[in-house]
């Protein structure tokens, strides 16, 4: 039986009124379940450094109304090195935004890999993971060959771990490359016989894996307006709902 709910939030910039949005979510959510709301925010920004307020007050000049707490975890204040041995997959990603000295940037990526590589979790934890780890500690030129040195130094069976999650990487990317490529030509095609999409079949084609943008760029030469487009995509929609 469920006795607590916990409501946990990510916030990545600085937002003035973000804690009375967060008084409101924690508000509604009590009313829905009627459960104790045990609220928790992870500021994921890298400035300011000082430390979130973490309530939101109501006073008047006789008294105060509402003074509201919530827990947070503000990880430009946390240093990295102290979770280092830490073998919670969360931790071992949210490091990629802790207190890092310049210098330590290829080092912190390393490590964050290192303790995912370790935790024997499932493919598609580390790859979303791993995600994370690349989306929010991207490195230059100069500091990705200092990171590619530091790999190369460690034994073999770590790195061969190591290098399959980055490999992933580059596989995505390749991926994510031939889609907008796809895309693209797509959307050429359309605006050369004058079909004017909307937002929501733009959105439509965004979200088509890549089998299915091959064909469409192939069936789109044939098309002559709007209606045969949509009524392409709707086929398309019904195709995969059926095979699923």
């Amino acid at each position: 039986m469920v006795n607590r709910v916990t409501v946990a939030g990510i916030l990545k910039f600085v937002a003035t009124d973000f804690n009375k949005r967060m008084f409101r979510y924690f508000a509604r959510l009590h009313e829905k379940f009627d459960l104790p709301i045990y609220p928790i925010v992870i500021f994921s920004y890298d400035r300011p450094q000082r430390e979130a307020a973490a309530n939101y007050v109501v006073d008047f000049p006789d008294r105060q109304i509402l003074r509201f707490n919530f827990a947070t975890v503000q990880l430009n204040r946390l240093n990295w090195r102290d979770f280092l041995k830490n073998r919670n997959p969360i931790a071992a990603a949210l490091m990629s935004k802790m207190k890092i000295a310049p210098q330590d940037r290829p080092q912190v990526k390393l490590e964050c890999l290192r303790l995912l590589a370790t935790l024997k979790l499932n493919s598609a934890k580390t790859k979303m993971l791993s995600g994370f780890v690349d989306s929010y500690l991207k490195l230059s030129e100069q500091e990705q060959r200092a990171f590619q040195s530091q790999i190369d130094r460690i034994n073999s069976e770590e790195k061969e771990k190591i290098m399959a999650i980055t490999t992933s990487w580059k596989e995505e990317g390749i991926k994510e490359g031939r889609k907008l490529e796809l895309i693209e030509s797509i959307l050429e095609i359309l605006q050369f016989k004058s079909i004017n999409l909307t937002d929501a079949l733009a959105l439509k084609i965004k979200n088509l894996e890549i089998f299915q943008l091959k064909q469409l760029r192939k069936a789109s030469l044939g098309f002559d307006n709007l209606d045969e487009l949509q009524q392409w995509l709707e086929n398309s929609e019904s195709s995969e709902t059926s095979l699923n």
